[in-house]
């Protein structure tokens, strides 16, 4: 496949060192930040988050005291199990401890608590919050009322910036760089909020990126007009148009609790799926990648192969997060 050639609107900060995770950046004051949108990140500073992901790979299998003392409040009013207990785990491997809850049904917002005051309770808990919210603007707002640093663990369908932190993590690690890869997002890119942090982020770096889904599920509009003033993309909608031609396939579900209307979700249900068949046509070294919970857009049999590294992000979702959290309670500067 030919590549348009796409202008530049801006120079790019390239790092000319080491690309496994070497990056030569300056130091970043993170101490107390909150962790809203990937928008508000520069490329030298999600680098230096990357950078000292990977100085966690072996504090995570040894444990360490760094973060002792110091509490995590993970508030879930929505559902999870990677998210919450990623972020729970990477707190209990730096020596501190997590409080928290997933459901509203078991918070105080059952007896009508409005978010502004649940956070003002909750920061005389803990140093830091999670908060996954199903309203957008959610974590934003959190953050406008809470004393303590607080993370976006994903809000509706705007974003959800630690997965594509985590998602950057991984495809440096397996492809040794990012800058030059050709990188699809699959599947429901209207819905979905990972694919719109990772968009944000993807567009600070050098990548060809091709957007492939359903009609009625195209990227959403304030992301695709962000990002075409910087990088080259595509629009397709069938996925064997790229298979051939691209480095990392980042699959997404079809999420069905998204919809307005269930008549919209049937029409697009299983729209694109992953199988031996299709990999057939991909390149020997193509990565796959899924922020999970898949359904049926990647068949099981792909586990098995050298493209699979979905599971590989759950662990490395871990380091990031202990980045994350050793930076923003100031434990590493």
């Amino acid at each position: 496949m030919t590549f348009p050639r796409c202008p530049r609107t801006k120079a790019k900060e390239l790092s000319t060192t080491n690309p496994c995770f070497v990056f030569g950046v300056q130091k970043m004051e993170f101490k107390e930040r909150d962790i809203i949108s990937l928008r508000d990140f520069s490329r030298s500073e999600i680098d230096y988050i990357l950078d000292t992901a990977s100085l966690m790979e072996p504090v995570a299998h040894s444990r360490s005291d760094l973060l002792r003392s110091k509490i995590l409040a993970t508030l879930f009013f929505e559902p999870s199990t990677r998210t919450r207990l990623s972020f729970e785990s990477a707190m209990h491997r730096l020596g501190g401890s997590a409080i928290g809850f997933a459901g509203v049904e078991i918070s105080s917002v059952k007896k009508g608590e409005n978010l502004a005051d649940t956070m003002r309770v909750v920061e005389n808990y803990a140093d830091v919050i999670v908060v996954r919210h199903p309203l957008e603007g959610a974590a934003r707002l959190a953050a406008e009322f809470a004393s303590v640093p607080v993370i976006n663990g994903g809000s509706g369908a705007e974003e959800h910036p630690t997965q594509a932190l985590l998602d950057l993590y991984t495809i440096m690690k397996e492809k040794g760089k990012i800058d030059g890869l050709n990188i699809a997002l699959v599947g429901d890119l209207r819905y979905g909020r990972t694919v719109h942090s990772l968009a944000y982020a993807l567009s600070l770096y050098d990548v060809n990126l091709f957007f492939v889904s359903p009609e009625m599920l195209r990227m959403r509009r304030e992301v695709s007009e962000a990002i075409k003033e910087k990088i080259c993309v595509t629009e397709k909608d069938r996925l064997e148009d790229v298979i051939g031609d691209v480095d990392v396939l980042y699959m997404t579900r079809i999420q069905k609790e998204r919809f307005p209307e269930i008549a919209d979700y049937v029409k697009v249900k299983g729209s694109y799926r992953v199988d031996l068949k299709l990999l057939e046509n991909a390149r020997g070294n193509m990565i796959v990648l899924h922020p999970l919970p898949r359904v049926e857009e990647i068949a099981p049999e792909v586990d098995d192969t050298v493209h699979a590294k979905y599971f590989q992000q759950v662990w490395n979702g871990i380091v990031t997060r202990m980045g994350l959290l050793a930076l923003i309670l100031g434990k590493i500067k």
